[in-house]
């Protein structure tokens, strides 16, 4: 009985942590601000010909 109280101790400790941490980095990736879409090369309309 010792043993099953242990296993079921161990795994819900684990559980707890693993859910606190994936609450961590959601927190962290919500925290972060979004970089704004500016594209590095543009094109003219011109069809190429400048």
């Amino acid at each position: 009985m010792h043993r099953l109280l242990a296993a079921v101790l161990t795994s819900l400790i684990a559980a707890a942590l693993a859910l606190g941490t994936a609450q961590i980095v959601i927190a962290v990736f919500n925290a972060t601000p979004e970089q704004p879409n500016v594209p590095l090369v543009t094109f003219s309309d011109r069809g190429g010909q400048e």
